[in-house]
This record gives structure tokens, C-alpha cells and sequence, in this order.
């Protein structure tokens, strides 16, 4: 019987906004903007560099990035410093500016919570299921989960820059399960990445996959989980 449940957080959770939206944001609040087709060519820049954490994954990784990008998420320095330099790549060098596009995707402002999101974390709340947040991520999920008013509901947060390891480790998810209180059997891993998050079935928990959509196209992806806890 399942008696805990371990979500990841991006593409699971919440959804990161757009790569439009974010530097959008960002010039707006700097207080300028280039032209329509200088703004649009920035996008497929930043999109084709993987420089929105969060957002698309590159499509390629210069080699001297190489390194530093397979471990961004064991420190919040590496994280920074990965994202930063892929935003340089893709040809935006201002330093304040790189400054507030990596600092704009940690904001709550940059993230929604899907629709079934807090509805399914408050069922099982209500149930007695533990939940826990296990994340390959470079910086504290906490002030965010709070902002969207999710925080009260999430029992052990798990993120790999304070761990010093990342999925698919078993070790991020023996630390969840033992956040949690309960032995892997009894607890269920929800996650986008088949990789990283299926490697909780090393331990025996069982998995379970959504689709890492935009959050107006999946409205109920968590549902399932309800129906998986027996």
C-alpha cells in the first residue's frame, strides 16, 4: 500500500514560464526592449541554447560546457554558472541582463502550478499520504511552494544541490523516502523524466510518468496518482 508520495518539481508540479515571457519580463523591467525581430531572434538564441532553466533542454552543449553542465545541479554555484554561461553562448553578454534572467526563473512570478497540483497535494493531505519535493535543482524550492500557497502541504523537500548528488542517484531517493518516514515499497516517485526519475524503481518504489506539457494543455496529469495509491 502506498502511504507517501515523492513528486519532481519542473514539468511535474509547476511549469516555468515560456522563453518569450521570461526575457520579455526581464527587458520590460529593465525598462527597454529591442525591435520585434531582434526580440524574436533572442528567443530561438535562447531556446536553441537551453539558457531558461527549467525550459527546453539545449540542443547542443558547447564542449567547453560540457563539465560544468552534467553537474549543474549539485551546487547552487555550478547551477548559476551553467545557465549564465549558456545565456552568453547565445549571444546575451550584457552582465546585468544575464544577471536578471537567471535571477527572474527563481521568482514565483516565473512558475504556475498546474491545475491538479494543489487540488491532488491537498487530497492527499487529507488521505494521510506524506509527500515529498525531489528535485535536481541549484537553488531552495521553499520560498517558491510557499508563495503559491503549496508549502503547507509538501511534508520533506529533497533538492540535489544540497544533497550533493541528483537523480537518478538512489541516494536522492533513499533520502526521500527516509524524509518521509517509510520504506520505499510503501511510497510512489511522480515524475516527467524517464531517466532521472525512473531511477527510484532501483530502491522498489514504484513510478509513475506525466507528460512535461505546458500547463495549459494538462489539466488533470496528476489524477492518476490518486488512483495508484491502492
Amino acid at each position: 500500500m502506498i502511504k507517501g508520495v515523492m513528486f519532481d518539481f519542473s514539468g511535474t508540479l509547476l511549469r516555468v514560464e515560456s522563453t518569450e515571457e521570461w526575457l520579455g519580463a526581464v527587458l520590460a523591467a529593465a525598462g527597454g526592449a529591442p525591435g520585434p525581430e531582434d526580440f524574436t531572434d533572442q528567443v530561438r538564441r535562447l531556446t536553441e541554447y537551453g539558457a531558461l532553466p527549467g525550459g527546453a533542454s539545449p540542443l547542443r552543449i558547447p564542449e567547453h560546457l560540457e563539465t560544468l553542465w552534467r553537474d549543474r545541479d549539485l551546487t547552487a554555484h555550478q547551477h548559476r554558472a551553467a545557465y549564465t554561461a549558456l545565456t552568453r553562448e547565445a549571444g546575451l553578454t550584457d552582465p546585468d541582463l544575464v544577471r536578471f534572467l537567471y535571477d527572474r526563473h527563481m521568482t514565483p512570478a516565473a512558475w504556475r502550478p498546474y491545475p491538479d497540483t494543489a487540488p491532488t497535494l491537498r487530497e492527499l493531505r487529507r488521505r494521510g499520504v506524506r509527500v515529498a519535493v525531489v528535485s535536481n535543482i541549484g537553488w531552495d524550492l521553499r520560498p517558491l511552494f510557499r508563495a503559491h500557497g503549496l508549502d503547507e502541504l509538501i511534508d520533506a523537500y529533497v533538492l540535489s544541490f544540497e544533497l550533493g548528488t541528483k537523480k537518478p542517484d538512489p541516494a536522492i531517493f533513499r533520502a526521500g523516502c527516509d524524509g518521509l518516514g517509510l520504506p520505499p515499497a510503501e511510497v510512489l516517485m511522480v515524475g516527467d523524466d524517464r531517466e532521472a526519475d525512473g531511477g527510484a524503481r532501483v530502491l522498489g518504489c514504484r513510478v509513475h510518468f506525466v507528460d512535461h506539457l505546458p500547463v495549459d494543455r494538462r489539466p488533470a496529469g496528476l489524477e492518476p496518482v490518486l488512483d495508484l495509491l491502492g
